[in-house]
C-alpha cells in the first residue's frame, strides 16, 4: 500500500518520514492543512507494531487537529508528529534533538508538543533545535501544562451532554472513565467536585489509587470498564475504545472524553446515533488543550505574554460549538460526528477561499 492508497490518507499537503542513524530516530510528521494557519498537534512516542500502523496513527490525528482547530477557532492548521519506540526505553537527548532538527527543517509549517509518551522535558530538548515547540516553561508567553484546561473542556462537555440526555445535572449521576492521565485525572477531580459517581480504570495502578483516594471513585479492570453500569462513558485513554465489540458492552447513553479519535470507524458513529445514543465528538469537546498552546503560539509570534482572557473566551465558545453540533444533529437527525465533519470541513473550505482570494 502506498501513502496515496491509504484510506487515512484525506489530502494531506505533505507527510515527511524521517530517519536519524546516530540516534535512531524513525519519525514521521504529518502536515494535514495550513489553511488557517501553521500546523499544530502533539509528538506521540509509541512502540508501533508497524511504519504502516504509525503512518495511520499520523494521518489520522493530523487531520483530527485540523478538524479540533478549526472548530476551536483558532489561527491553526492541524499536523501531528509520531516517534516510533518505546517511550520506557528508547528516549535519549540525541533521538530529541534529531527530531527538534527534523521540526525546523519545516521552517515553521509545523509546531509541536507533548503528546502520549513524550514529556515537556523531552520537548525541552526539541526546543534546543528549533523555535517551533510550543507547552513550555520560562518565557512570558508560556502556557504551562494543557491538560487542566483540556479537562475543564471536557467537563463542561460532559455536563452539558447530561443535560441534553438526561435532563439533569451531574450530581448522582456515574461515570465511568477509561484512563486516568494527566487530563483523565483532572476531569475526575472536576465531575467529583459537581457530585458526579466515578468508576475508573487505568493500565496506571499508582494513577488509579491517587484518584480513587481523592474522589472515592470506584476502580476496575481496564476491559472491565466497558460492562459498568454508568450513565457516561468518558474515554481518556488512546484511541478506538468505541468499536464493534465495546459498544455492544455499553450500557452509558452518553459518550463524552478527552481520547483522539474515540470512534473505531464512522460507522460506530451512525450506530450511535442509530440507538439513541449521544456523543460528543471528540475533537470539538477535548479542544481545551489546543486552545492554551495557541495562545502560547500566538504570544511567541507576536512577543506577547500569555492572554489568559483569550482563553477563557475561546473555552465559553468551543462549549457552545459544542452545543451547535448537538442541536444540528437533533433537528437535521444526523449523526454528531458527521455534523462536526461537515462544520469543520466548511470552515477549512472557507480558509481556503480567503487565501486563495487574498
Amino acid at each position: 500500500m502506498t501513502l496515496f492508497d491509504s484510506p487515512d490518507f484525506a489530502d494531506h499537503e505533505g507527510v515527511h518520514a524521517c530517519f536519524d542513524e546516530t540516534s535512531g530516530l524513525r519519525t514521521i510528521i504529518a502536515v494535514h492543512s495550513t489553511a488557517r494557519g501553521p500546523a499544530a498537534g502533539g509528538c506521540r512516542m509509541w512502540p508501533y507494531a508497524s511504519a504502516e500502523a504509525a503512518l495511520t496513527d499520523a494521518l489520522r490525528l493530523s487531520q483530527g487537529m485540523s478538524f479540533k482547530n478549526a472548530m476551536a477557532d483558532l489561527p491553526l492548521g492541524g499536523g501531528k508528529a509520531v516517534i516510533i519506540g518505546d517511550a520506557r526505553t528508547d528516549k535519549t537527548p540525541a533521538l530529541f534533538e534529531a527530531f527538534g532538527r527534523v521540526v525546523d527543517s519545516l521552517g515553521g509549517k509545523y509546531w509541536t508538543a507533548e503528546d502520549v509518551g513524550v514529556s515537556p522535558a523531552d520537548m525541552a530538548i526539541v526546543r534546543k533545535q528549533t523555535r517551533y515547540v510550543a507547552g513550555l516553561e520560562g518565557h512570558a508567553a508560556a502556557s504551562g501544562d494543557p491538560s487542566p484546561v483540556t479537562a475543564e473542556g471536557v467537563f463542561r462537555g460532559v455536563k452539558l451532554c447530561v443535560e441534553r440526555a438526561y435532563d439533569r445535572d451531574l450530581t448522582g449521576v456515574t461515570v465511568a472513565i477509561q484512563g486516568v492521565g494527566h487530563v483523565g485525572a483532572y476531569l475526575a477531580d472536576k465531575l467529583h467536585a459537581a457530585g458526579a459517581r466515578l468508576i475508573i480504570t487505568d493500565v496506571n495502578e499508582a494513577a488509579l489509587a491517587e484518584v480513587a483516594a481523592r474522589t472515592g471513585a470506584q476502580i476496575v479492570a481496564p476491559d472491565a470498564i466497558f460492562d459498568v453500569e454508568a450513565e457516561v462513558f468518558a474515554p481518556c485513554a488512546l484511541g478506538g475504545a468505541i468499536n464493534f465489540e465495546t459498544l455492544a458492552r455499553l450500557k452509558a447513553r452518553v459518550i463524552a472524553g478527552a481520547a483522539n479519535n474515540q470512534l473505531a470507524t464512522p460507522q460506530i458513529g451512525a450506530l450511535l446515533f442509530e440507538q439513541g445514543r449521544l456523543y460528543a465528538p471528540d475533537y470539538v469537546i477535548n479542544g481545551g488543550g489546543i486552545i492554551n498552546v495557541a495562545a502560547e503560539i500566538i504570544g511567541i509570534e507576536s512577543g506577547s505574554g500569555f492572554d489568559d482572557a483569550w482563553v477563557a473566551a475561546k473555552l465559553d465558545r468551543l462549549t457552545e460549538t459544542l452545543g451547535e453540533v448537538l442541536d444540528r444533529s437533533l433537528a437535521e437527525k444526523r449523526p454528531t460526528h458527521a455534523v462536526a465533519d461537515e462544520m469543520a470541513k466548511a470552515r477549512i473550505a472557507e480558509a481556503v477561499r480567503l487565501k486563495t482570494a487574498a
